[in-house]
């Protein structure tokens, strides 16, 4: 990553890589295919950890609350110095951008089996499906608002996101 960040993606060959990783290109090409999967391998515990944020959660709160609150405290317990910039290179990236599109659909779906887990309810109900939804969509929002932003935590972002929407629903 700290090449990456210090080079760009498009500069940074998997030569520099595996120097800067001390082995083998050979080696490297057996556990990442290409420089796409080493960024995203950053980012692969993102839906896992937002299933244990839901699960964590009052089991009585709310559907749209608890995936805000969820959201927030995965922000608070695993935001880094470097995952603005990681978030802005896979945004600056049309190679990356477009890969980390496709992950939301996981992310959507986990987070949907994680609310009804969390609710008792079957995977398939389609309150946890369509909150899961509506979640993942503002998340994107809130990231492109805090990668744009002034402000460090993606918190403020996040609230006012959910709050809009609660405005519409409610």
């Amino acid at each position: 990553m700290r090449l990456f960040l210090e080079r760009g993606f498009e500069p940074t060959t998997m030569d520099d890589i595996a120097r800067a990783a001390d082995v083998s290109r050979r080696s490297l090409f057996h556990y990442f295919a290409s420089k796409e999967e080493i960024v995203f391998s950053a980012k692969a515990d993102f839906p896992d950890h937002l299933g244990q944020a839901v699960a964590a959660r009052p089991a009585d709160e709310p559907l749209l609350d608890m995936v805000e609150n969820a959201l927030i405290d995965m922000a608070r317990r695993h935001l880094s110095a470097q995952t603005r910039d990681l978030a802005r290179l896979i945004r600056d990236t049309p190679a990356l951008s477009a890969g980390d599109q496709a992950k939301y659909e996981k992310v959507e779906r986990v987070l949907a089996k994680a609310l009804a887990d969390r609710k008792g309810l079957p995977d398939t109900d389609i309150r946890c499906r369509v909150t899961a939804a509506a979640a993942i969509s503002l998340l994107k929002l809130a990231t492109a608002a805090w990668l744009e932003g002034e402000e460090a935590s993606p918190e403020i972002y996040g609230r006012a996101a959910f709050a809009a929407l609660k405005t519409v629903v409610r």
